[in-house]
């Protein structure tokens, strides 16, 4: 988008989607640049048995704060395992996000702030594309 002010571009995409479909999602905004940088901070990066589709970065809509992200290491949710950074959740779901026990609302209540969350197929996906549109070549 030409647009700079991402949270501005957020509530005029939710309205348009409300508008259309007659209900008002949360929508998260972020610049191509941005998606490089959490693909660079990717704590999983390094392991060879980490399955794409079963790694989730949850893009926050705000900065939930150092305490929260303290807060959110000590969560115990073995064998799922939680990375925070910045207003992005990582979290590996190594048996899939259907066989997880980890209470997603535990993670909701903790973090304070919402988000929506892709798979990392999607996120470089998501990089890919952003990248097209801004006529960055890779």
């Amino acid at each position: 988008s030409k647009h700079k002010d991402s949270k501005k571009l957020e509530a005029k995409i939710e309205t348009a989607i409300e508008k259309g479909s007659g209900f008002r999602p949360r929508v998260v905004v972020r610049e191509s640049s941005q998606l490089d940088e959490i693909i660079h901070r990717n704590p999983f990066a390094a392991r060879l048995d980490i399955e794409p589709s079963k790694l989730l970065v949850t893009f926050l809509t705000t900065d939930p704060g150092d305490d929260v992200r303290r807060k959110v290491r000590e969560i115990k949710v073995s064998p799922e395992e939680l990375f925070i950074g910045g207003c992005e959740l990582f979290t590996y779901y190594p048996g899939g996000v259907g066989q997880s026990k980890l209470p997603a609302a535990l993670i909701e209540r903790t973090l304070g702030t919402p988000g929506t969350a892709r798979n990392w197929n999607t996120v470089l996906n998501l990089r890919e594309m952003s990248r097209a549109m801004a006529g960055i070549n890779p």
